[in-house]
This record gives C-alpha cells, sequence and structure tokens, in this order.
C-alpha cells in the first residue's frame, strides 16, 4: 500500500443518501476472484441503461467527471451487508477519498485497511461541497491526512476524524499484517529479555 499523506483530486458528487454496498455493488460482483476488475461493476445498476450502455445522466458518466478521484456522497454511505468488495470497487475505479456527512461503521472500516480515505464532514460542508461542484464540475478538493484536514476550494480547512491507528497505517503505506510484521525486532527483544519460566512440575 502506498503511504497516503496530502493529495488533491478532481470530485464528483452522487448525493443520493443510504447508497448501500449491494447499490455501490451488486451481489453478482461478490463471486470474482479479482478484485482489479471490480470497478466494471461499480454502481452498475446506475452507471448503465437495461441496453448495457453508459447512462449519460449518471454523474460519473459525465464526461467532466473523468478522472475524479474524491466521490462526494449522501448520508449513510456504505450501509447495508460488509462486503469488502465494495471500497475495493471504488478503490479500483480511481478513487483515494469519498467525503459523506456519515459513514456506516463496518464500509468505513474496510476502506481504512485497504487505503480508501472516508472523510466525514458536517452538513454544511457536505452541501457547500455540492454547490461548488454544481457550479463547477472541475472543482479539486486537498486532503491533508496528517493534520486530518480537507481544504476546500476557496481555501476554507475543515478537520474531519480518523483513527489514530489507521491514520498511522495509512501515512506510513502498511496494511495492519505490515504493521504487525514491522513489529518483530520489538517483539524478539522483549521475548529474549523475559524468558517463559520454566515449568519444574513438567519435569518431575
Amino acid at each position: 500500500m502506498d503511504p497516503i499523506t496530502t493529495f488533491s483530486g478532481k470530485a464528483v458528487a452522487v448525493p443520493a443518501e443510504n447508497i448501500d454496498t449491494d447499490q455501490i455493488i451488486p451481489a453478482k460482483w461478490l463471486k470474482v476472484t479479482d478484485k482489479s476488475g471490480l470497478a466494471d461493476g461499480l454502481f452498475e445498476s446506475w452507471r448503465y441503461l437495461p441496453d448495457g450502455t453508459p447512462d449519460p445522466a449518471f454523474p460519473l458518466n459525465k464526461p467532466e467527471a473523468a478522472g475524479a478521484t474524491v466521490l462526494v456522497a449522501g448520508r449513510n454511505f456504505g450501509c447495508g451487508s460488509s462486503r469488502e468488495h465494495a471500497p475495493w470497487a471504488l478503490q479500483g475505479y480511481g478513487f483515494t477519498a469519498v467525503i459523506s456527512p456519515y459513514f456506516a461503521d463496518i464500509f468505513r472500516g474496510n476502506s481504512l485497511k485497504i487505503g480508501l480515505v472516508p472523510i466525514t464532514v458536517d452538513e454544511e460542508t457536505y452541501h457547500e461541497l455540492l454547490s461548488h461542484i454544481e457550479e463547477d464540475p472541475a472543482t479539486t478538493v486537498m486532503v491533508d491526512l496528517p493534520n486530518q484536514r480537507v481544504i476546500l476550494p476557496g481555501g476554507r480547512a475543515v478537520t474531519f476524524p480518523i483513527d489514530g491507528f489507521a491514520k498511522h497505517c495509512l501515512v506510513n503505506g502498511v496494511d495492519q499484517l505490515g504493521f504487525l510484521q514491522q513489529q518483530a525486532d520489538a517483539a524478539d527483544a522483549y521475548e529474549a529479555a523475559n524468558p517463559a519460566p520454566v515449568n519444574t512440575h513438567a519435569l518431575r
């Protein structure tokens, strides 16, 4: 996993509330073994018309949304089942961060584990972002993860919460397993300094 510190990205809005994980990635995609292909199923029922062609009305299909790396989504994003395929699909499509007034807990946790940054903002900031995107589809935002800030167009900085351990892993580019592997020397030193006591009863 690459380190995530400060980055800027074009924003696109899908402002519907209560977007669940089945809408993010339909259940039929859970059978695949290669997560690199999940981007094709992202918002499948919304992105495509019944004949399989892209729906030009869906935000991600509009020409001005090309290259967007920040998704601005409605409240309670990622609710429903716990499928980790949802953040995989978003990340595979090219998103680095999702901004919403509220995330479902399991979705947020799954996102942090793979390097997709869930940014929770207040309602005022959320609607300000929607207005910026509506007025200028090329709107970009800056995310300063070390200082837990998102900088809006015009320069206003808004802080956001994030779990301390998850932040450490993201900034340093390690997943949970990588973090544990980094502690191997410290664990060996502790074991050497604190040998297990001998069970004298077992020797009798």
